[in-house]
């Protein structure tokens, strides 16, 4: 007599494929963001982690936020998907509505980045609010714009923030982050020692970016009282010509930043060359040079070829 099949086995081996298959999922999703969320409570504690150690700590920053294929610029998924890869700064555009929301998005106007047309600055965010995001190709994904604050909120114990100026003055960037009590992952972008004075001035504890491409400028920063442990140094989009200026930096205990977006990054993103493993050691040179940080367009490639720090650094202890 053929036996009938056993239907009860049958389901419990289906339940017990199933809830393996979550486990394993999990578990890999686990392993990819392992240690790639840098933890941070307090402003000391920022100071710490972007100070210069010479422990063969670096860090990437992905200029805004890090977009892909299906990933908009200046879009909150794209921030997680970014440290899905690696720990990062994450540059973002802050840019006021018609009625005075900070907004992030890039470009004055709308065309390329969203579904909508015309400038920024002629909408309210209300009208703002029922557009898409756009990725690189233009394609429209179901992202909507999201708001400076909304950016601060999520950032807090993931990722550090580093606000650009466009359109919204220094003093106003620094009051959204005093709201936000965000002082312990952001940094402020100043684009001149001026406002860099007036940014310390307002609050001793805010962690700033500030543009130093040269000895000169090394010397005139030492001018203006602000402490070199509120700073990180943009270097430039270039290497510095004088490899000088880098050793005068973390001589003061500060980080260099460069920009690879507008070289290197360009190669790729271009499609002049196919395999970024093949630039692996263009941007590995930069690191050996000193340079700390590298604001990137393709901050998940690049995550992908460079070895950014071990955990016998001592910042390690801040990424979880």
């Amino acid at each position: 007599m053929q036996k009938k099949p056993n239907n009860r086995l049958k389901l419990i081996q289906i339940l017990i494929l199933c809830v393996s298959g979550i486990f394993l999922n999990s578990e890999a999703k686990s392993q990819n963001t392992k240690h790639n969320h840098i933890y941070l409570e307090t402003f000391d504690e920022l100071q710490q982690f972007l100070s210069y150690q010479g422990d063969n700590f670096h860090l990437i920053s992905a200029h805004r936020g890090g977009p892909e294929n299906n990933m908009p610029e200046n879009c909150i998924a794209t921030f997680e998907n970014t440290i899905n890869h690696t720990p990062s700064i994450l540059e973002v555009d802050p840019r006021y509505t018609k009625d005075s929301v900070v907004i992030l998005l890039h470009d004055p106007s709308l065309e390329r980045t969203t579904t909508g047309k015309g400038k920024i600055s002629d909408f309210t965010f209300s009208e703002l609010n029922r557009l898409k995001l756009k990725d690189l190709n233009g394609n429209v994904t179901n992202y909507g714009i999201p708001t400076l604050n909304e950016a601060l909120q999520w950032a807090k114990g993931k990722a550090i923030l580093l606000l650009d100026k466009k359109d919204v003055s220094i003093k106003k960037r620094l009051e959204i982050v005093e709201k936000n009590n965000a002082e312990a992952y952001t940094i402020v972008s100043a684009y001149s020692f001026k406002d860099a004075k007036t940014c310390y001035n307002l609050n001793k504890n805010i962690m700033m970016q500030v543009f130093i491409g040269s000895p000169e400028k090394v010397l005139e920063f030492d001018n203006t009282e602000i402490p070199w442990s509120n700073i990180i140094a943009f270097v430039g989009h270039q290497q510095p010509e004088k490899k000088e200026v880098i050793d005068m930096i973390h001589k003061r205990g500060a980080i260099c930043i460069m920009g690879t977006s507008r070289n290197l990054d360009l190669l790729i993103s271009k499609g002049e060359v196919k395999d970024i493993e093949s630039l692996k050691k263009d941007y590995e040179d930069l690191l050996k040079l000193g340079i700390d940080a590298l604001e990137t367009d393709i901050p998940v490639q690049l995550s992908k070829i460079l070895t950014l720090t071990t955990e016998e650094s001592t910042k390690f202890k801040y990424l979880h």
